[in-house]
């Protein structure tokens, strides 16, 4: 059975630290007119954290997936709901394969197991007290010994 998956790729951070990020929302199994019902109910769901103060909202169909743009009060942002089919994932089980009447060949040599990737630490997250606006209330520079 085919594997489809439920990709977002949306604009995020501001200024100079703007980018574009992609993830697999999900994965749906079946025909791909399902994954496309699918991605379109989860398109017409999404509600993006920009633009704050939405003025309009269109969604476009293409034919792998749809376009989703809103225009808030000082720019549009985009974001493209696509669906694409699942050729492999080095995290997903291996498929049994049939099994034949003849010997394996002696030089197959099994499957090396996948290195554990490194832990990473993890930074302490503070709680930052922010406006209406989402602007910190009190700046991140302020009180520093360091700028003297």
């Amino acid at each position: 059975m085919t594997t489809w998956g439920l990709v977002l790729e949306t604009t995020v951070g501001s200024g100079e630290r703007k980018h574009t990020e992609a993830y697999v929302m999900a994965h749906v199994e079946g025909p791909r007119e399902t994954a496309l019902a699918e991605l379109e109910r989860r398109a017409r769901a999404y509600s993006p954290e920009h633009p704050r103060s939405p003025k309009r909202r269109r969604l476009f169909r293409s034919r792998d997936g749809f376009l989703l743009m809103i225009d808030g009060a000082w720019q549009s942002h985009a974001t493209r709901f696509s669906v694409a089919e699942l050729m492999d994932d080095t995290e997903r089980p291996a498929q049994s394969k049939a099994v034949d009447d003849e010997p394996a060949a002696p030089d197959s040599k099994p499957e090396r197991e996948p290195e554990p990737e490194p832990a990473t630490p993890t930074l302490p997250t503070v709680a930052v007290e922010r406006d209406e606006d989402g602007v910190p209330v009190k700046p991140a520079w302020l009180g520093r010994t360091d700028l003297a």
